[in-house]
């Protein structure tokens, strides 16, 4: 079956978004950023999650398979609806994201997300699922994607009970072992439980993610 990834956003308004948007930065991404050629969202949505949001990309690029003319991975915004991880932005555009709340009864996320998922509803067709990589705990996605998508929307079932840190580090490690997870309809689903147990070590793969992030806090806080 064909298969669409939809991720759910990086917080625009934090301290490593600060830390991004500092036109006296000196690291590789922010000066991309402030460049003539700005960023890529997948890249300025990683750097300000971390962990979550980078383990949730790569293995969404890793899994996808969209049908003919569709795109494989799609990232929800704050107030420009579903755009792909390659689209560039700049310090301007981020900044708008940031003054938008992720808060279903706020028309200017909920409307153009609808939009969006409807035309991608349409790309994709009937026979493609559309797995959310975010949380489902509350309806902030799952509230508005469900009136589109219905039963084709699903989502992790390895995510119940997890928190972000520990959804991406089981991402990158699926994608190291070339395994996936399962999914499940989000209609009907157990969208809470219990943590599960701790993963297993992964130094490779933590050790890895951890240096490329205190590399770029060191270099812009200098």
């Amino acid at each position: 079956m064909s298969r669409v990834f939809i991720l759910s956003p990086a917080s625009c308004a934090g301290q490593r978004a600060r830390f991004l948007f500092n036109e006296r930065a000196t690291f590789t991404l922010a000066r991309s950023l402030h460049g003539p050629g700005g960023l890529s969202l997948g890249e300025a949505f990683a750097f300000m999650s971390g962990l979550y949001f980078r383990g949730k990309l790569t293995y969404a690029r890793a899994f996808a398979s969209p049908p003919p003319g569709a795109p494989g991975v799609v990232i929800i915004t704050p107030c420009d609806g579903l755009r792909r991880p390659d689209e560039r932005v700049d310090v301007a555009r981020l900044r708008r994201f940031a003054g938008v709340p992720i808060d279903a009864r706020e028309p200017r996320y909920r409307d153009p997300l609808l939009r969006d998922a409807h035309a991608l509803g349409k790309a994709v067709g009937a026979h493609c699922e559309l797995v959310l990589l975010g949380s489902v705990a509350s309806g902030k996605y799952v509230d508005l994607l469900g009136t589109v998508f219905g039963d084709r929307l699903r989502f992790p079932a390895e995510f119940v009970g997890r928190g972000d840190m520990s959804r991406g580090g089981l991402l990158l490690r699926c994608v190291a072992a070339q395994s996936e997870l399962q999914y499940v309809p989000v209609a009907g689903a157990a969208r809470h439980g219990p943590r599960p147990a701790r993963l297993a070590p992964s130094p490779g793969i933590i050790k890895r993610s951890i240096e490329n992030d205190s590399v770029t806090i060191e270099e812009t806080t200098s």
